[in-house]
């Protein structure tokens, strides 16, 4: 291509000065069209990790029940009987700012294929979601594009869709976040890896054709946006879930043999990132020839297809004896099947094209010289708690004013337009438990499946909220019965090159990393989303609130012992934990009193560990029957919700003296539970003896939530108030 390369094409590509400095220092030459590309996609902060990288080491990422923990195309753990759980989150916020449906659908999209790349068959699907103001004009559209695009690609390919988490916040106005979470099972001895070997073997490309969409995916994400985000449209990838079905079972299909020596899915960057990590991983060189890549469109350069982002492709390295057996699997389900390149002794990646040599690049360097920042951090001023506020609407009306309030409305109109139960292993539907709860076929295993994170913590705090993610993820695995194993993350920050932001980033990722390790609970697996910032009006740069989003997961080995949050008539409510009232950066404080400030939440993780160790214990000793854990609005909206998922009412005891009563019932403290049992007095006792704070909150029967003082509210009141946000705020309210 008769493009001249520069340091002014680099930038435009998205390398500073110096970072082409070093590309001409690697090549000892000026670079080529194609190589340049090749470069800015691979030293892209979302393939790169440039400026994380440094922090993300000190996470903890090993247990015994870790089999492959960061660096694969997903994290795998050992769930018992031979099996494994195969899982991931990843980020497509940018994509779905711009086109919305596409953009969530193909999320969904490439998420799955990470999973089964591994030799997993996906089995449940969940999505952590976060909007702008609902009273912003362009909420209700992204919305409405990111649901239809979740369940269109789920529902189509035939994975449920279980669970997750959504928030509103005038942050998210200008750069929404869409992250999906996919979790697939698989023999722990037939695990897939990505590494390339054997030169001479054929390297395959399988799947759909390639087109020029999603070209630049991987730099247009790692960049902010502005009033020209809609001229990014092409950059966003289109997806065809019929053809993600195919893929799956064809690769299932042709893992059952012993064929595949590696495999990788063409994600961000396309074909570029597939072939680079896969021949880099093995320490081999690739060439490639792409004419022999199957084209959807005509006249494609060399420089289009390998920075081309078109879904459902694969790119494979296969035992040449068995390329005829593999090519015979791939037509019988109607995919392209090419062997278009091989592996050499080389050591660098050669891209041919029309006879002429597009690119030739060692690999060595292009990974190990990628750049990597330990990027300046501003201090960050400490959070002030603060004192409780007066009440000044009292109980009823505070309790009736937060569940009708964004963050705690039903979220009913949302996963109804998923298929929760296909493939028919699904326990719980989704709001039925604390985490998402799916059987392991033809086992009596199963799996807890929680997104979790409180991004107005993380803003006040962000060391407490990077902790307070992982709790809550723990917290609502246990609430369920399941012994937590690991999690997978998604960073969402806004532009590392501002201080405050790295120092956010930081922050967060210590946080997690000390209630990781304090709950024997690693992370295997994840994905950062940085430069999540819009240019407001003004100019200045508006980022989201810090959004460290965490996948848990966790293993019943009998899954007919987990509970959910509908309790039963005639059982004792419990209190586990200690309710101390903290109102900072509380929902209620936002709600009712219209501030945002303070402190979070002060997190113990002794407390956290101590607690939760025991009502996991009791869940699966048998003696809870119901269990729901402390969270967003506090202990009122924690029993309000445990009244609505089973329209049983409940009696309530009169509040302790020593703290304020709407301190009591909405504080947002941590390493609290509410279960129900029938016999609370045996139940304290036994968490007496455990060194566990316990209480008796009082008897569930009726059909209304009523206290002490006299205020009793109808479950089936509370149900309507609960359901009508979302419908209002889609036009479906009549």
């Amino acid at each position: 291509m008769s493009v001249k390369v520069d340091a002014t094409l680099a930038q435009s590509f998205g390398l500073t000065s110096v970072e082409y400095d070093k590309v001409l220092t690697i090549m000892g030459r000026t670079p080529s069209f194609t190589e340049l590309g090749v470069f800015s996609v691979m030293w892209s902060e979302h393939c790169s990790y440039k400026s994380s990288r440094l922090h993300l080491k000190t996470l903890p990422t090993k247990a015994p029940w870790v089999i492959h923990g960061p660096g694969e195309n997903a994290g795998v753990v050992d769930i018992g009987e031979g099996l494994a759980a195969v899982f991931k989150m990843e980020s497509h916020n940018h994509p779905s700012f711009i086109e919305p449906y596409q953009g969530a659908a193909t999320g969904v999209g490439g998420i799955l294929r990470d999973v089964f790349t591994m030799g997993a068959r996906p089995v449940a699907n969940l999505n952590a979601l976060r909007f702008g103001d609902p009273k912003n004009a362009g909420t209700r559209r992204i919305v409405d594009g990111v649901v239809r695009g979740i369940g269109g690609y789920g529902n189509c390919v035939g994975v449920p869709t279980v669970g997750g988490e959504v928030n509103f916040h005038k942050a998210y106005d200008g750069n929404p976040l869409v992250n999906a979470m996919t979790v697939g099972i698989a023999k722990k001895d037939k695990i897939f890896l990505s590494a390339a070997a054997g030169v001479g073997n054929p390297v395959v490309y399988v799947g759909s054709k390639t087109g020029r969409d999603g070209i630049h995916g991987a730099t247009m994400s790692s960049a902010e946006f502005d009033d020209e985000a809609a001229s990014k449209r092409p950059t966003v990838q289109v997806g065809d879930p019929f053809i993600e079905k195919l893929l799956i079972e064809a690769c299932l299909e042709l893992m059952a043999t012993d064929a595949i020596v590696a495999i990788q899915d063409m994600g961000a960057a396309g074909l570029t990132s597939s072939s680079v990590e896969m021949a880099g991983k093995g320490g081999v060189g690739i060439e490639l020839n792409l004419d022999a890549v199957p084209q959807r469109e005509p006249n494609m350069t060399a420089y289009e297809m390998m920075l081309s982002e078109s879904q459902e492709r694969m790119l494979m390295v296969l035992k040449p004896e068995r390329t005829e057996e593999a090519r015979a699997i791939f037509e019988k389900w109607e995919l392209d099947f090419a062997v278009i390149g091989h592996l050499t002794d080389t050591g660098n990646i050669t891209v041919k094209h029309n006879g002429a040599v597009e690119a030739d690049i060692p690999l060595a360097p292009l990974a190990e010289e990628a750049p990597i920042y330990d990027r300046p951090r501003a201090p960050l001023e400490a959070p002030r708690h603060i004192q409780p506020p007066a009440d000044p609407v009292g109980i009823e009306h505070a309790l009736l004013t937060l569940i009708a309030s964004p963050d705690l409305a039903s979220r009913a109109w949302i996963w109804n337009q998923y298929d929760s139960l296909v493939g028919g292993q699904t326990v719980q539907r989704p709001g039925g438990a604390d985490a998402a709860i799916v059987r392991v076929e033809d086992t009596k295993l199963g799996l807890a499946l929680t997104t979790d994170c409180t991004p107005r913590y993380c803003q006040a705090d962000p060391h407490a909220g990077g902790a307070q993610a992982v709790v809550e993820a723990w917290r609502n695995i246990t609430a369920t019965g399941a012994t937590p194993l690991a999690v997978t993350d998604n960073l969402n920050f806004g532009n590392p090159e501002r201080p405050e932001i790295m120092a956010q980033f930081a922050e967060a990722i210590k946080g997690m990393g000390e209630a990781c390790r304090a709950l024997d609970f690693p992370v295997v697996s994840g994905n950062v989303s940085l430069y999540n910032e819009t240019r407001s009006p003004t100019g200045l740069p508006q980022a989201i609130l810090p959004t460290p989003a965490i996948g848990g997961l966790g293993v019943f080995q009998d899954v007919s012992k987990s509970v959910g949050l509908a309790m039963p008539e005639k059982q004792e409510l419990v209190l586990v934990g200690e309710i101390r009232g903290e109102l900072g950066q509380s929902l209620w404080l936002r709600e009712i009193c219209h501030r945002e400030e303070g402190a979070p939440p002060r997190i113990d993780l002794v407390a956290e560990r101590r607690n939760g160790d025991f009502v996991r214990s009791q869940i699966q000793s048998g003696t809870v029957s119901a269990c729901h854990d402390i969270a967003d609005g506090g202990l009122l909206i924690t029993l309000a919700e445990m009244v609505m998922a089973s329209g049983v009412g409940c009696s309530l005891l009169e509040h302790p003296a020593s703290l304020p009563h709407h301190a009591f019932w909405f504080g947002e403290d941590q390493a609290c539970y509410v279960v129900a049992t029938t016999d609370a007095s045996s139940f304290i006792a036994a968490a007496e003896k455990a060194g566990v704070h316990a209480r008796n909150l009082g008897r569930t029967g009726g059909t209304a939530l009523k206290m002490a003082d006299g205020i009793s509210v109808e479950a089936s009141r509370l149900r309507d108030i609960n359901a009508a946000f979302l419908p209002a705020l889609m036009g479906q309210d009549s």
